[in-house]
């Protein structure tokens, strides 16, 4: 992936968290869709909102829960993993996502292969920048006006995550219309797209060792977490 200035690296893994189900593109599997529902706010139906809605709405669910209850998302890591899954996920166009940064390679996978990649991939972010989440507060993000047209089927909405520092970074989801509403599949991170980065990295690890060895390592990389009392990890 595009190399990120280090001065940057904190706040970007705090907004690739939040915005972690768009790069766990695939995440669609029947697995995330059978997780067990997580306590959240209760939303209005998705194909009612418009993309800046359908954003907002997404982050302030998972901001509530995580205030309400971030000791134990801490002490459990898998708890915050079917938190996303059922807050975020079911938000994002994620088979879209999955064609996109496997590129000619989703043509010619099984479709055995495509379903252990997209849920490989979406494990191995979550274990990555799954507890950068934890230190993710209401304050550092702010969706900004949506200027789109309503008869539009895609759709860009800006929003910025504030440093630490007060320097706030832009970070823009890309979305379009499906037939069950608005879905998100990218996230621009200071001009960078992750489904660009992904596929690139992939593409050429694909090359060189065959999707199922990348499969297999994404698969050991994004085993499911345990708990360990007094920490995160």
């Amino acid at each position: 992936m595009r190399t990120i200035p280090a001065n940057r690296l904190t706040a970007v893994r705090t907004v690739i968290a939040c915005g972690l189900s768009f790069m766990a593109l695939g995440l669609a599997a029947s697995a995330q869709a059978q997780a067990p529902a997580a306590p959240a706010a209760t939303a209005p139906p998705a194909n009612t909102m418009n993309p800046q809605e359908l954003v907002e709405n997404s982050a302030k669910r998972m901001l509530a829960e995580l205030d309400k209850n971030r000791p134990m998302y801490a002490k459990d890591p898998a708890k915050l993993d079917d938190l996303v899954a059922n807050v975020l996920l079911p938000n994002f166009d994620t088979e879209y996502s999955a064609r996109l940064v496997l590129g000619q390679t989703w043509r010619t996978a099984t479709p055995d292969q495509r379903k252990r990649f997209v849920d490989a991939f979406y494990h191995s972010l979550l274990r990555n920048y799954g507890n950068a989440l934890l230190n993710f507060t209401a304050d550092r993000f702010v969706v900004l006006p949506y200027k789109g047209d309503p008869s539009d089927t895609t759709a860009t909405v800006r929003t910025e995550v504030k440093k630490s520092t007060g320097e706030s970074v832009p970070v823009n989801f890309s979305l379009r219309k499906t037939d069950t509403g608005w879905k998100a599949w990218d996230v621009v991170i200071e001009g960078i797209s992750y489904v660009k980065s992904f596929r690139t990295d992939f593409g050429a690890e694909i090359q060189q060792k065959g999707l199922d060895e990348v499969i297999n390592r994404l698969e050991t990389d994004g085993k499911v977490r345990s708990a360990a009392p007094g920490t995160g990890n």
